[in-house]
């Protein structure tokens, strides 16, 4: 094998030698015809032949072995330059920017470049920090602060009590605890702060924002009742059916009787007192239903809806003696702002609601169905009629497609009428309805408090609230005329009582009669003012009061230092769900800062039943007496009460945050 390679090289060296003297590259000593040449191809002794072809050829060898080396080297330089180059051309072109994943992207969205060097791409693309969420939460509350100025200054008062308490919510709910960044405790303090104005603003002009108390709608109760029939009721019922004159088609089934049974039971109460109420309204109704042409025993509908309660307010919301929703009631005409609701006018109410179902009964040409949309509304009457075909009340009530609510609603009104209609068969006929309601109407364009009205013409503040019951907070608005009912025969004298009190007074300024006995330091006393006022406002003498004289009293809505005056007395107040500091507040007439500071809170939110010490403001002139208490039946009592010394405490530590 060696030989062969020998033998082999050797005759690569030869030619390779003959290429080079060729092309004039071989060394001289291989330059054919030298003598050199010739002495080295000279006949040798065999051994020694053989020697020098293995030396030559070893060699040659590892001359070509070296040249290949060269060759490989020099092909690997020629190919990483190559390499080289190209790589130097791709880094001329920008590379792109390391960017954190978008939730959207889109193809018209251009890619950002970078000028930074491919090397350094690593270090850009390091995730950011997570953002300070502080700054967004203070802008969020501002904007909700701001939307509730403008509900403020609207007259919205919902939305502005919603605004402010998502401003304080945003605060108090947010990712970051409020206690834990001053930025929020700060921001937190000047939003209640600015509630605050506003509420003090409001309540010397009125009530603030607390609004009339509603009383719960009659409907909601019988709704939640199923009383089976009686066979002696529904007998009875049917025999006076035959002889009852109605201009609605009566009828009398196990359903009907159901209702006449629980209102002659159970239910009484709640059917006394709305036939008695009935009185004051009923000619009114009468009036009207003549006028807008509808069947006058409607008038039950009242009677079953609201008791002939103006304030009543059901579950849904519904207000009002008709029960309107909100915006029904706005397209039939009835506004609502800060100071007026026009579903509690009765007679404004009573129009809509006529003009409300002579329109449902248009569209569904029966009054069973007109009473069943005017409940739950016509849309869902118009789909259960054509989903079964059956334009029947009582059918669609056998196939349970209307609401539970609706299918009790007719035979609630019916059960009504029928025994209204027959009050000696049902032993009401001792109960008295009450007399109607007269009154004279004043129409007024400023604002005037309810309290000084009844001054005016020497009646109770009580009386005044039952003939403008669309009063919201006992004042009339500031910013619309408004009719303002008083008792029958004293328009005159309120006229001439309200001309001595200037205009822009006439919210926060009293009237008030001299008693016998009584001296003008006793009366400043009374009402929180000062001597002084009360003589320059009536131009007095020194001396004695004349009995029976009026005196305009100048009180400013506070005491006479210009600040709310609160009474001695805690109330207590046990919180229910839903409740926060600021709607207590709110129904209190108080700032939610000094009900914070009197029961040690931070922050909005309420436990479900905490009780709560709440100091209530005083009415100029209102006597400071302590609220009624009730005694706690011993049979209920689930909880060790607490020693006198104990409460004794609670107490004192309240009246020094009250102080404060």
């Amino acid at each position: 094998m060696f030989r062969y390679f020998t033998q082999r090289n050797l005759r690569l060296c030869l030619f390779w030698e003959s290429f080079q003297g060729v092309h004039g590259t071989m060394s001289p000593a291989l330059v054919p015809g030298d003598r050199r040449t010739r002495c080295c191809l000279a006949p040798l002794d065999p051994v020694q032949q053989k020697c020098m072809i293995e030396d030559k050829a070893r060699a040659d060898m590892e001359c070509c072995l070296n040249r290949l080396k060269m060759i490989i080297l020099a092909a690997g330089l020629i190919s990483l330059v190559a390499c080289e180059s190209k790589d130097t051309k791709k880094s001329a072109q920008p590379v792109t920017q390391a960017m954190a994943p978008s939730l959207q992207q889109t193809a018209a969205t251009p890619v950002a470049l970078s000028k930074t060097p491919v090397d350094q791409a690593p270090a850009q693309a390091q995730q950011p920090e997570n953002p300070d969420p502080v700054p967004g939460m203070i802008a969020d509350a501002e904007k909700a602060l701001a939307a509730g100025q403008e509900d403020y200054k609207a007259g919205h008062l919902d939305a502005a009590k919603q605004d402010f308490n998502h401003a304080v919510d945003i605060l108090m709910q947010g990712p970051v605890d409020i206690k834990s960044d001053d930025r929020l405790q700060a921001e937190f303090d000047k939003i209640t702060e600015e509630i605050n104005k506003l509420e003090m603003v409001a309540f010397k002009e009125g009530d603030g924002f607390a609004e009339q108390q509603p009383e719960p709608a009659p409907i909601d109760e019988a709704n939640q009742v199923t009383f089976p029939a009686d066979a002696s009721v529904t007998a009875k019922a049917e025999a006076d059916l035959k002889t009852t004159q109605s201009d609605l088609p009566l009828m009398i089934n196990e359903y009907v009787a159901g209702y006449i049974s629980y209102f002659s039971t159970h239910g009484r109460s709640v059917f006394e007192g709305a036939f008695v109420r009935s009185g004051r309204y009923r000619e009114m109704i009468l009036r009207i239903f003549k006028e807008e042409g509808v069947p006058q025993d409607l008038i039950y509908l009242a009677q079953a809806e609201s008791g002939f309660k103006p304030l009543a307010l059901s579950r849904a919301r519904a207000r009002g003696m008709w029960q309107f929703m909100a915006s029904r009631g706005v397209g039939y005409g009835l506004r609502r702002s800060w100071w007026v609701d026009d579903r509690q006018d009765p007679e404004k109410a009573t129009r809509a609601a006529a003009r409300h179902l002579k329109d449902l009964y248009n569209q569904f040409g029966d009054w069973y169905l007109a009473m069943a949309a005017y409940n739950s509304g016509p849309g869902n009457v118009q789909q259960a009629v054509k989903r079964t075909g059956y334009a029947d009340f009582w059918e669609l009530y056998k196939r349970n497609v209307l609401p539970a609510e609706t299918k009790n609603y007719v035979p609630i009104i019916l059960a009504m009428t029928i025994m209204s209609k027959n009050p000696a068969q049902y032993g009401l006929d001792a109960v008295q309805p009450d007399p109607p309601m007269k009154y004279d109407v004043v129409k007024v364009n400023y604002p005037v408090d309810l309290r000084l009205v009844a001054e005016c013409v020497d009646v109770p503040i009580e009386q005044m609230i039952d003939l403008n019951p669309s009063l919201l907070r006992r004042t009339t608005p500031k910013d619309q005329p408004f009719d303002l009912r008083l008792p029958l025969g004293t328009k005159d004298k309120y006229e001439a009582a309200i001309a001595t009190i200037p205009v822009e007074k006439r919210v926060a300024w009293r009237y008030y009669k001299v008693q016998p006995g009584d001296t003008l330091a006793g009366v400043a006393r009374k009402y929180r003012t000062t001597e002084r006022a009360i003589a320059q406002a009536n131009n007095l003498q020194p001396g004695p009061l004349a009995s029976e004289a009026k005196l305009v009293i100048p009180v400013n809505g506070a005491g006479a230092n210009g600040k709310i005056v609160y009474s001695r007395y805690a109330s207590h107040y046990k919180t229910h769900t839903g409740d926060t500091v600021l709607t207590v507040a709110e129904d209190f007439g108080v700032p939610p800062d000094r009900l914070r500071r009197w029961n040690r809170l931070k922050g909005n939110d309420l436990r479900h039943g905490r009780v709560l010490i709440v100091y209530k403001p005083l009415a100029p002139g209102e006597a400071d007496k302590a609220p009624a208490r009730r005694r706690k039946k011993t049979a209920h009592a689930t909880t060790k009460p607490k020693s006198n010394a104990t409460a004794a405490a609670k107490e004192k530590a309240a009246l020094n945050a009250k102080s404060e």
